[in-house]
């Protein structure tokens, strides 16, 4: 057995596919979002900034210094290490991998609060420019009901302080997580928030329930209610249709998703992205079942894939067995997808 030259976390940002990670903590120190397993029964733990620099020059004798032009912090919050501490990594970081341009972690609201923007505008000097805020919802009853442990309110100026400090700033909210109970205030009020902030990154996740989760009890108790494929998209939809005055990257990005040509600038390409919308609302609903299931079992990436006989073919094929075998659960069958997906 190969033995381990530095540690790894367990996830980072789909964007980040190609960075020099480093581990800075283990786990979460929050850890409670219902929606979210990551990091179950993982202890929270800030690693000593000995072994962090260790692992950066282990990382640079096995690697090469110049292979890196970006690093990703792990696991999920570089923040709450004390800011000398971060420094001091991220001065380490440079001296070994000198070719490196940017430096990203995720951001908590919950600690980014801790920090003062004269921090903020240290750590983005020293080279932390790309946060990931875990946005997931502008709605405090939603907040409330997934235990995300913060407000709104926090949301906003954790985000704005961040961007006064010069920081690129990437939002992700999740499609559905509010459920058939609340998705419409929980679209209108999610593109409140980002009205407000403005970041330079939308990035679009959609809800697959994990096995184990708090959210899966709370729809085993009838207190959330999954959407369909298609309420998703109407959704997604109002939540385009309701962002104003902001020029954002909009981005449904991961495979979880089921529109991935969603993408795009605003506010130009703001009726573009409502198109997208509309073409798949008003797909005839054969042909909206035949899309939806193509997209997840993976045949089918775009909606003009829909002109491939060839995919549409195989795709009919596994619609005539889901059919005989499982009537009347296109839904379950989707979302059972996302859930492996997520």
């Amino acid at each position: 057995m190969t033995e381990q030259l530095f540690e790894l976390g367990p996830i980072r940002p789909v964007d980040e596919q190609n960075s020099l990670l480093i581990r800075t903590t283990r786990s979460c120190p929050w850890n409670k979002c219902s929606f979210c397993v990551n990091y179950k029964d993982m202890p929270f733990s800030i690693r000593s900034v000995e072994d962090i620099k260790k692992d950066i020059e282990a990382a640079a004798e096995y690697y090469g210094q110049s292979q890196f032009e970006s690093c990703f912090l792990q696991d999920g919050d570089s923040f709450i290490m004390k800011t000398e501490d971060l420094l001091e990594v991220l001065k380490h970081l440079k001296r070994f991998f000198p070719s490196l341009k940017n430096v990203s972690s995720y951001g908590r609201a919950q600690t980014m609060l801790g920090k003062s923007l004269e921090e903020m505008k240290e750590l983005s000097d020293a080279g932390l420019k790309t946060l990931y805020c875990g946005m997931e919802s502008g709605s405090d009853k939603v907040l409330k009901k997934i235990q995300k442990g913060i407000s709104s309110d926090d949301l906003i100026k954790s985000g704005l302080m961040a961007r006064e400090a010069g920081m690129i700033i990437s939002e992700f909210i999740i499609l559905g997580l509010g459920g058939k109970e609340h998705w419409k205030e929980h679209a209108v009020k999610t593109a409140s928030v980002l009205n407000t902030i403005n970041p330079d990154f939308i990035r679009v996740l959609t809800i697959g329930v994990k096995k184990g989760s708090d959210l899966e009890q709370q729809m085993q108790k009838g207190v959330y209610t999954l959407q369909s494929e298609k309420d998703l998209i109407e959704e997604q939809r109002l939540l385009i249709e309701t962002l104003e005055g902001i020029n954002s990257y909009y981005k449904n990005h991961h495979a979880v998703d089921l529109l991935m040509e969603a993408k795009g600038q605003l506010p130009e390409d703001k009726d573009r992205l409502l198109g997208i919308m509309d073409r798949y609302l008003t797909l005839p609903e054969e042909e909206q079942f035949l899309f939806t299931l193509g997209r997840r079992l993976g045949f089918f990436r775009y909606l003009m894939d829909l002109q491939n006989a060839e995919l549409r073919n195989k795709v009919k094929e596994v619609v005539a067995n889901i059919n005989e075998r499982y009537p009347d659960s296109l839904d379950l069958v989707c979302h059972e997808l996302r859930e492996r997906i997520v």
